[in-house]
């Protein structure tokens, strides 16, 4: 059976296509991340801190920033630990996290999870422990550099 130019040129295509997605995601490499963020706000909300990446045993100083919107009052300080996917270098990890969130924490410890996606396509995947009175339901921003 003869399968016709066009369809033969669409497989090749597709196959083409099939095997630099695989090689794309081969070279990905990920890491391992921590970062303290501390948090206050009446409305409008800023964060600041900083942090370290530890890519292929190597450790890279992160300096992060942010500032939110919508209802939050008090301060927090939050040390999440986690890891960074989806890298092929040290500077991917860096640019800007968009997020929608709610939660509360007050004295002790509250817990804190999430994924995040930069424009790179860096996923950073992080849990942590907050302490300190605040509550908030807003829209935030967080942005990673490298120091």
């Amino acid at each position: 059976m003869r399968l016709s130019s066009t369809l033969r040129a669409g497989l090749i295509a597709l196959a083409a296509l099939i095997g630099f997605s695989f090689t794309t995601a081969a070279q990905a490499d990920s890491g391992k991340i921590h970062i303290r963020i501390v948090k206050a706000g009446f409305v409008i909300g800023g964060s600041a801190g900083s942090g370290t990446l530890t890519f292929q045993g190597r450790r890279y100083p992160l300096s992060v920033g942010g500032i939110s919107y919508g209802f939050t009052f008090g301060a927090s300080e939050t040390n999440f630990y986690g890891t960074v996917s989806n890298i092929r270098r040290p500077g991917d990890v860096a640019g800007v996290y968009g997020q929608a969130g709610a939660g509360a924490a007050l004295g002790a410890a509250g817990a804190q999870g999430v994924v995040l996606t930069n424009q790179n396509g860096a996923v950073l995947t992080l849990s942590g422990r907050q302490v300190g009175a605040i509550v908030s339901a807003d829209l935030s921003g967080l942005a990673l550099s490298m120091r």
